[in-house]
């Protein structure tokens, strides 16, 4: 399988970034996620972050707590896998974000507070990767010379659905 799980990172520093923060309900009339690509995170107030500048080239993202919080939607997920963001690492997320993340083949992966600090005090504020490894379930977050390998762990039902590529495949391969 090939891994879509790498790439240039988005920081997000702040708890709390929620569903509409991430696309705004006035988009969830839309019918095609293509249509979402121009609007992720444009209503996000972070300091100093502007959604046209900074997302373009970014595969992943890293934030805080409670991320994904609010309405229960897919077009959140859907609006990063448009964008090409595959991989969302934070504190915690809200459980239906999280849940949507994987339904979609998308990755949703918590690390412990301690570990997120790190990966900010190292990484944020200048040109950062991670590539994942999906086989040794590992992350290495790369910037310049500094590298760090950070493990990660995912439940069974997670692994099943990214190897999957989704629930749809998922549940066809399954149950058909």
């Amino acid at each position: 399988m090939s891994n879509p799980f790498s790439g240039n990172i988005l920081f997000l520093d702040r708890d709390d970034i929620n569903t509409d923060e991430i696309i705004p309900a006035k988009y969830l009339t839309e019918i095609t996620k293509a249509a979402l690509k121009p609007h992720l995170l444009e209503d996000l107030l972070l300091d100093g972050f502007s959604a046209p500048r900074d997302i373009p080239g970014k595969s992943a993202v890293v934030s805080r707590s409670n991320f994904g919080c609010g309405s229960s939607r897919e077009h959140a997920p859907w609006a990063f896998e448009v964008n090409g963001i595959r991989l969302v690492i934070a504190e915690s997320f809200a459980r239906i974000f999280r849940q949507n993340m994987f339904n979609c083949g998308m990755m949703a992966v918590c690390l412990p507070e301690e570990v997120i600090d790190e990966v900010f005090r190292r990484f944020a504020g200048r040109p950062a990767s991670v590539v994942t490894d999906l086989d040794r379930s590992m992350f290495e977050f790369r910037s310049d010379s500094d590298r760090w390998i950070v493990p990660f762990t995912l439940s069974e039902f997670e692994w099943k659905m990214i190897r999957a590529g989704g629930w749809v495949n998922f549940a066809d391969a399954t149950y058909a």
